[in-house]
């Protein structure tokens, strides 16, 4: 199904640093993009007893998609669909009748250190890993869970069935629909989903109850699958309606940001690596199966699970967010520099002088990253940047650097070779970064596009209400007819300096 009139579905995509409501106008094969609202995003600190804590402020990032949802319609006109994605891990406990019970922690909460090792005392981790796949991060969800049973946080025994934990983009959509459920592209990242059933792990859950004293009976929803229609806007919640004053069906996508970006890449076939760059980036390759190997639980790479029954087999690493704090710094500094300014310092300045292992926990936490820099140039006995073109270069090598490491290890653990790496996302604009990715990986880098996300999601969910038909081949297929795509071709003379890099490094 291929529409000749128009037909327009609202994403929602939001961020861990901003969120929007961008309308996708299909047509002929191709997607036209539309911005319809902008808004920053971030978490909010709190002091408690315990100490400071970060929370998501839910009820004005509600407040800013209403606004979005109804400027979509003023520009446009009616909404055939609308999907929901966001980042993973963080959810809100509701009431039966839709209503937040508490406060929404950020995952960048320091709450949750210590409690993977107080779960792998209970359940040794590589049982754990042949069940979820998942790569250990203090934040995942099933973390921040057993941190709210150790601060009283979770229902009681006497309170089963009173709460349901819904996953950020299930509890907007549970606001738009008023429908409760766990789409499996972000279940996939709580830690409590079996990879290969794609699935709430019944066993899993059990061994969490009886031997690590985490009863989630009752708190968690069913899962569906990406494309799956939920319900539609009611009228009381939101006045956007349909063509022929049908109500707007609301979609299940790819509800992991990630999960819609991968569903955008504009790949040709089955050989090729991702990085989908943003806050984090997400290097790794789309398989058909987890891989559930000890070796690759000792490595840290993680099965999410992706649009149309395919596994993102990927590797988190730091992403822009080291980046972003360090301008964040300087401009709290006075040094107001735009991006333009600050990539042209990085171009000229020496490559890969000073190279960090950006994924080390050091950088994780907000706070002053030149700072983290220096420590950790002075670690490995490498110079220190002394400019600031020499720290976004710095940051610029790091990340191909650590992209080079995870695709090769990716390749490696997963038994396949790739042809070429496809970069999409909000990163892609920055030139000095792709092409430093494809002189480290040796791969051609395909740089686009930057709205990988909201192509994802709008595409998935317009397949999903009816409106357009065909397999992820096709969906890709008009992704590329809708984007432009920027191509980096590796140096073989730089091959050598990288890899000197990389033992520099890494030994």
């Amino acid at each position: 199904m291929n529409p000749s009139r128009p037909v327009h579905v609202a994403a929602i995509d939001l961020g861990a640093s901003s969120g929007r409501v961008m309308v996708g106008t299909v047509r002929d094969g191709r997607v036209a993009l539309t911005q319809t609202r902008r808004f920053a995003n971030g978490p909010v600190p709190l002091p408690t007893r315990a100490g400071e804590r970060l929370y998501w402020d839910v009820l004005r990032l509600w407040s800013e998609i209403r606004e979005g949802l109804l400027a979509a319609v003023r520009e446009v006109g009616p909404l055939s669909a609308i999907g929901i994605d966001t980042w993973a891990v963080d959810y809100g406990l509701v009431t039966g009748q839709g209503v937040l019970a508490g406060m929404v922690d950020s995952y960048r909460s320091p709450r949750t250190r210590g409690m993977p090792d107080r779960l792998f005392e209970a359940i040794p981790a590589p049982e754990v890993y042949a069940v979820n796949g998942l790569q250990v991060q203090d934040f995942n969800t099933v973390f921040q869970l057993m941190a709210d049973a150790r601060d009283g946080s979770l229902p009681t025994t006497a309170d089963l069935g009173s709460r349901t934990m819904l996953l950020l983009p299930d509890l907007i959509a549970s606001w738009l629909t008023g429908s409760m459920y766990a789409e499996v592209t972000n279940a996939s990242t709580t830690g409590l989903v079996d990879a290969r059933t794609r699935s709430w792990s019944e066993p899993l859950l059990a061994r969490l109850r009886i031997e690590a004293g985490l009863d989630l009976e009752g708190l968690l929803p069913e899962t569906i699958e990406p494309g799956t229609p939920v319900g539609v806007v009611r009228p009381e919640v939101l006045d956007v309606f349909g063509p022929d004053g049908a109500p707007t069906p609301v979609i299940a996508v790819g509800s992991h940001d990630t999960a819609s970006a991968v569903a955008a890449v504009p790949a040709v076939g089955p050989d090729f690596a991702y990085v989908s760059c943003g806050t984090w980036s997400l290097v790794g390759l789309e398989l058909d199966a987890p891989v559930l190997t000890e070796a690759s639980r000792a490595a840290n790479f993680t099965n999410e699970l992706g649009v149309d029954q395919t596994v993102r087999y990927l590797k988190n690493v730091m992403g822009l967010w080291v980046f972003n704090e360090a301008v964040r710094t300087w401009r709290q500094q006075g040094l107001d520099l735009d991006y333009a300014e600050l990539d042209a310092a990085a171009g000229a300045a020496e490559p890969l002088r000073t190279v960090v292992d950006i994924d080390d926990e050091a950088f994780f936490a907000p706070g002053d990253m030149t700072v983290r820099i220096d420590a950790a140039a002075d670690a490995t006995g490498q110079p220190r940047p002394r400019t600031v073109g020499q720290y976004v270069r710095c940051i610029d090598d790091s990340l191909a650097l650590a992209y080079r490491r995870a695709v090769r290890r990716a390749c490696a653990l997963a038994g396949r070779e790739v042809s070429a790496l496809h970069m999409v996302g909000g990163g892609t604009a920055n030139a000095l970064l792709c092409r430093a990715a494809a002189d480290a990986t040796g791969l051609p880098v395909h740089a686009g596009p930057a709205e990988a996300t909201a192509l994802g999601n709008i595409l998935v969910a317009a397949r999903g209400a009816g409106l357009i038909d065909g397999d992820l081949a096709e969906l890709r297929r008009m992704v590329r007819a809708s984007s432009e795509i920027v191509e980096y071709a590796p140096d073989p003379a730089a091959a050598s300096a990288w890899e000197a890099a990389e033992r520099r490094l890494f030994g």
